[in-house]
Formats: structure tokens, sequence, C-alpha cells
């Protein structure tokens, strides 16, 4: 274990704050924040969002002076073609397209024989065999979140999770599973098998154009979510997986290679390298699991090296197992969300804390935001959530409008802040993460305990939109954000 860690979350317990993090190691440049809009107001008091109000219509709870619109609804609202809107809505981007309208490119996680799932539409399918399974549908809307259409961008991948948006307008889709070809699935009265790979990630535009082929040199293997660098050379990816944990990988393009749109057509399945992460300790050693690290560890940089996966297809042992030696790469519970800014990107890590997925000596957490600075090749622990579980009684605390855990989809605010989705124990919500401030709730999940995902804001700050994973609901919301954000 890492030396201090057995004070773990002291002063941090109740809430998951985030502390000031620039500040946590002096002379050392805290992470960037914001999509190019500066690197935040450190000198700027946060001023507190207003506590949660019941929803009488019990979906979503919001702070005083915010309201909601239910974009679309799984099954209810209605696709271009005619089909009802599919369900297990996931990781989504939002494009401005002028004229006061967005476009959302949004994830279906759903697998093979699925109820509700994305329909096969010509041109749009890579696996004909992967029926009722994943995808991506293109929603449009505008600041008062109605409903103006939606349209099937890509169908037959399967359990669409997260991804990314890139530099040039597009969303990569990341698909978590590695279901291969042959394999068979059944569900909903269907049996089929699936005739392809899957376990790629795959381009999706939201203007009309497809491509429903694999990138295969970003590997294979169950990917959750990704940010490309601003120079446009690196691809950053996270891996959701167990058995052993999962990796935080860099893809780099061959040298000379700027990326661009078609990144499929671009390069070839093998181009530029694909890696693993390595968190060196002071001692020069790698450390195995991200969970040896506490919040005694706040804002302290540790320097990243690569490791390349041998086989980025995996076509005997998966990419995470290709690494067999402990110590060889940086493992992680759950590596769930990714997003960047000009400096760097956010990884998430959800929480470590049960027999099969801590590593002896580790600290049981229910949570950990890191940052990743591009230039100085460093990583560090931005924000921790520590595990409510008490050692004396056993008992699981109550996770509330005040006590968090389980952060999963991450993004940036236009103003530098971050928005992390709940996927925990507990109520579900939305929090606002201040990079000098406390964690805050801004919505809570009022119908059921599922999952908040997607969180994107509008360019214009006008409107967060999110998901409520199910029933499968897309929600877009509105209020004062730069009051409490800016």
């Amino acid at each position: 274990m890492i030396a201090g860690g057995a004070a773990a979350g002291v002063g941090l317990a109740v809430t998951g704050a985030v502390p000031s993090l620039a500040s946590a190691t002096p002379g050392h440049r805290g992470p960037g924040n914001g999509h190019g809009h500066g690197h935040g107001r450190p000198d700027r008091a946060v001023t507190p969002f207003p506590p949660l109000v019941d929803d009488p219509a019990g979906l979503l709870a919001l702070p005083a002076g915010f309201t909601y619109t239910v974009v679309t609804r799984a099954g209810v609202t209605r696709l271009e073609d005619g089909g009802l809107t599919p369900n297990a809505h996931d990781g989504t981007a939002a494009f401005t397209v002028g004229r006061g309208r967005y476009r959302l490119i949004q994830n279906h996680e759903l697998k093979a024989g699925s109820s509700l799932g994305v329909p096969h539409l010509r041109g749009t399918v890579y696996d004909e065999g992967a029926v009722d399974a994943g995808g991506c549908t293109v929603i449009e809307t505008d600041s008062r979140g109605r409903n103006l259409g939606e349209h099937v961008a890509i169908s037959g991948t399967s359990t669409n999770c997260a991804g990314g948006p890139t530099p040039w307008g597009t969303w990569l889709t990341c698909e978590e599973t590695e279901d291969r070809a042959g394999k068979a699935w059944s569900g909903n009265g269907k049996s089929g098998t699936y005739a392809k790979d899957h376990g790629y990630v795959f381009e999706v535009f939201h203007d009309g154009r497809v491509l429903p082929k694999p990138i295969k040199a970003l590997g294979r293997y169950a990917h959750e979510a990704l940010a490309v660098d601003q120079e446009n050379k690196h691809i950053f990816l996270s891996e959701d997986a167990s058995g052993p944990n999962g990796l935080f990988y860099r893809w780099t393009a061959p040298r000379g290679t700027k990326l661009g749109p078609g990144l499929a057509d671009r390069l070839a399945d093998d181009a530029g390298v694909l890696e693993a992460m390595q968190i060196l300790m002071p001692d020069g050693s790698v450390l195995p699991d991200v969970a040896h690290l506490t919040s005694a560890q706040l804002g302290l940089p540790f320097p990243v090296r690569w490791k390349a996966v041998p086989d980025r297809d995996a076509r005997t042992t998966s990419c995470r197992k290709q690494f067999a030696a402990t110590g060889e790469v940086t493992r992680g519970k759950k590596f769930e969300g990714v997003w960047g800014n000009e400096r760097g990107c956010y990884v998430v890590n959800s929480y470590a804390f049960s027999d099969g997925d801590l590593p002896a000596d580790a600290v049981p957490h229910d949570g950990m935001v890191w940052f990743y600075d591009y230039e100085a090749e460093t990583i560090q622990l931005v924000a921790y959530f520590p595990h409510q579980k008490t050692a004396s009684s056993g008992a699981a605390a109550r996770y509330d409008d005040l006590t968090f855990d389980g952060p999963d989809n991450v993004t940036l605010t236009p103003w530098g802040t971050l928005v992390l989705a709940e996927d925990g124990n507990g109520a579900s919500h939305v929090l606002s993460s201040s990079p000098y401030g406390p964690t805050q709730a801004i919505a809570r999940n009022a119908l059921n305990d599922s999952e908040f995902t997607g969180p994107t804001f509008s360019d214009d700050g006008k409107v967060l939109f999110v998901n409520m994973q199910t029933p499968g609901l897309t929600f877009a919301i509105t209020g004062p954000w730069e009051k409490y954000l800016g």
C-alpha cells in the first residue's frame, strides 16, 4: 500500500468532494479545465446549487430555477423511418448545427436479442447477425428540448457504451464487449449468431454519412470511452473489464498522419501503436493497480510510460491478459468515462471494494477521477470518493443528495468544471464537480435506481443533455447554469 493510504478520505468522506486541484502540489500546474475556454478560476468562490426539489412527475429532481424536457423515450417516441426509439441510452455528444438547433449522437448499450434494439436500416449495418442489438441514433433538438426527429446512424453493433467526440465533429462509439463471430445469442423470442467479431470503435456522423466499419487500429477489447488529443495524433481509451481489471490505453498515429473524418477507411488495421498505461512510482516501479492510491495522493503528478500491446486484435488472448506479470502495467477496476480538453483528459474509475476487484493491500474506494497531462506525460488523482461501508458495523452508508459514489460518465462544461453521472448504490445523481470546490448534486433520478449516462452540454452552455438508461429517457435540462458553473 502507498504510504499515507490509511488516512484515506479525511475531510472528503461525507460528500466525495474535489479539493483544490492545482494547489494540491505547490509549483505544479494543475489540470486544465474546459474546451479551450481557459483553465478555471481558483480565485472565484463556488456558488452552491440550491437543494434538489422533488418532481411532481416523479422523473427528475432538480434545483430550484431549473427545468427539464423529455426529448426521447424508448418505445414511445419514434424514429424517422417509423420505428420506435431504441432502449438503453448511454454515451452521448451534442453538436451545434445552427438556427438554435443541436444534434445528439447517442449510444444504445444493447446486445443482440434485446428489447427495443436498434433496427437494421440499409447502409447502416455492421453485422447482419447482430439483430436487435446496439448502435447509435441521431436526435435533432433545440434549446427547449423539442424532439425534431431521430434516425439510425449505425446498427448491427453490440453493447455501445460510451465513446467520445472528435475535434473534427464526429463521434467515436465504443463496443463494450469481446464477443466473437460465431457466438450464439437469444432473447425476446429470437435467436441467432454473430457473423462478425465485436469489441471495436466505430466512427458515427450526424450529417447523414454512414461508415459501419470498425477502426481496428484502436484494438478489440471491452471499450468504454475515449478522448482525441487536440493535435489529432493520439487517442486515449478506457477499458471496463475485470478478471483481471482493465487498462487505460493510448493509440499513437503513424508518423506524419493527422487524424480526421473517415478513420476506418484512412487507417490500416495495424496502423499506429496501441499501448497500455504504466504509472511510475517514486522508486521507478510500476503501480500495479490504481486502487493502491488514496486521497493522500490527491494532486500529486505521477510519471506515465506506455507499453505496447502485442496483439491488439486479441486473436487468441484478450488485450489486458497479454500482460501477465504483476506490475507490468497499471490496472483499474471499471475504467469508465473519458473526456478531453486542450491540455489533457480526465478518466474515471467507478469503484473498487469487493474481493474480486480489490488488489491485495489496496484500499476500497467508491470512485476516482484522474487527469492525464498530454505534454507532461503525468497523471494525477483529482477526485476521490472514499468507500462508505464502515469497518465497525459493516453497514453501507445511505448514498443521498450529500453523499455520492460510483462516478461513471464524465464531461466538461463550457466553463471548465466537470459533470459526472453516478452508477452506484442508492439514489442516482448527476453531479457538478468543481476543480476548486466541492461535488454537488444537480439532478436525482426520482423514478428508479437506474444510472444516469451520457451527460453533455450544448456548446453555448444553454442545455445539459443527460440520459436515464432505464427505461431509456433523454432529458434537456435548462436553467441558470452560468451562475453556478461560470
